[in-house]
């Protein structure tokens, strides 16, 4: 677990270290993934959604009915700019009702937020970390649905896919979009290419949440049954991270930006999560740093990342320039220990001493 301020530190890691180090660990293929920070402008507000100090209460009045699908525990070239669609989250001419619906798209003293969720403390996998709505690709995530945004090609070659691979593109933007209604009750979806569903609750929604979670229904089917487009316009990707070689649950995971809908509410919905909350990038990262909060490489690094932007807007631009160079951990024996690091993310480099001899990974 933790020892330095609240980076998660699994217990076995040292050990899957030096089998992978001396050539007796076989890394696993890892999954694709799609994991979403959902932004708003300022953790208050009037909209009733969660905030720091009121979730744990809050939570306790939510009907969490629903399980979550199997989680990402982690999370190109220059990327290229989807310069022949609309940019993420931009209000596109004629819109019926502004699609992204920033509470103040100016910024202002609060700042932009960030949802986040806790994993419950009796998960095997990252108990009690702060992570983000998100988890694997359902192979029917590749089923057509009707689209609004950037082509399935321009996706490809924004995730740093090969441009062949427009299908697998849209499957992982499904994902995003799926997952975080699945366990955050927000759709990015709307009965046309311009517009997006202003509420999710009800027996009827919930219902169809419920299905979407057991795999009884596949994305596409419910959408095609509500006469819905998917929103991938207001999607915005910020970073590309693999699971360590020496885990045996891998995932390649793309991390996206997203505005909170106008009219649409969070509610933890995840029967992985004990907690949801609503807190400005800086404050999360503050918690990790005193210890109070433990998070994971990936999510401590985009919170830092987020944090440098003042309002959702500016986040929601910044993404079409991010790199998506995947991160990926590198171990070695060196001097009799054990080190540990994500490349380009130096504070995560990790000592650990007593490791046996054996040869550089």
């Amino acid at each position: 677990m933790s020892t330095t301020n609240g980076q998660w530190y699994p217990p076995e890691w040292p050990e899957r270290i030096r089998l992978l180090s001396a050539g007796e660990l076989t890394p696993v293929t890892p999954r694709r993934a799609a994991t979403v920070l959902l932004l708003r402008d300022g953790p208050d507000g009037t909209d009733g959604q969660d905030t720091p100090q009121d979730a744990q209460d809050a939570r306790n009045d939510r009907n969490a009915r629903g399980g979550a699908g199997e989680h990402s525990p982690d999370g190109p070239d220059a990327p290229e700019r989807l310069d022949t669609a609309p940019e993420p989250a931009a209000v596109p001419e004629g819109s019926e009702t502004p699609p992204e619906g920033p509470r103040n798209t100016a910024g202002g003293a609060d700042g932009l937020a960030v949802y986040m969720l806790r994993r419950r403390a009796s998960m095997a996998f990252a108990g009690g970390a702060y992570a983000y709505p998100g988890g694997s690709v359902d192979p029917r995530d590749e089923r057509m649905v009707t689209w609004a945004g950037p082509s399935r090609a321009q996706w490809a070659r924004r995730l740093g896919l090969d441009p062949s691979e427009a299908t697998q593109a849209q499957a992982i933007v499904c994902a995003a979009v799926r997952e975080t209604f699945e366990e955050a009750g927000v759709l990015l979806a709307g009965p046309t290419p311009h517009t997006v569903v202003a509420d999710t609750t009800g027996d009827d929604w919930e219902a169809d949440r419920a299905a979407l979670v057991a795999r009884d229904l596949s994305f596409a089917e419910f959408l095609d049954r509500r006469g819905l487009v998917l929103r991938s316009d207001l999607l915005g990707c910020w970073a590309r991270w693999i699971t360590p070689e020496f885990e045996p649950r891998r995932y390649d995971t793309w991390f996206f930006v997203a505005a909170l809908p106008r009219g649409q509410r969070t509610r933890n919905a995840s029967t992985e999560a004990d907690r949801t909350v609503w807190i400005r990038p800086g404050d999360a990262a503050d918690g990790y740093d005193r210890g109070e909060l433990l998070m994971m490489p990936p999510t401590i690094a985009t919170l830092r990342q987020l944090a440098a932007h003042g309002a959702v807007a500016d986040a929601l631009a910044a993404a079409a320039d991010r790199d998506l160079t995947p991160v990926l951990a590198q171990a070695r024996v060196e001097n009799g220990e054990l080190v540990l690091s994500w490349p380009g993310h130096d504070e995560f480099t990790k000592h650990i001493p007593g490791a046996t001899g054996g040869p550089s990974a």
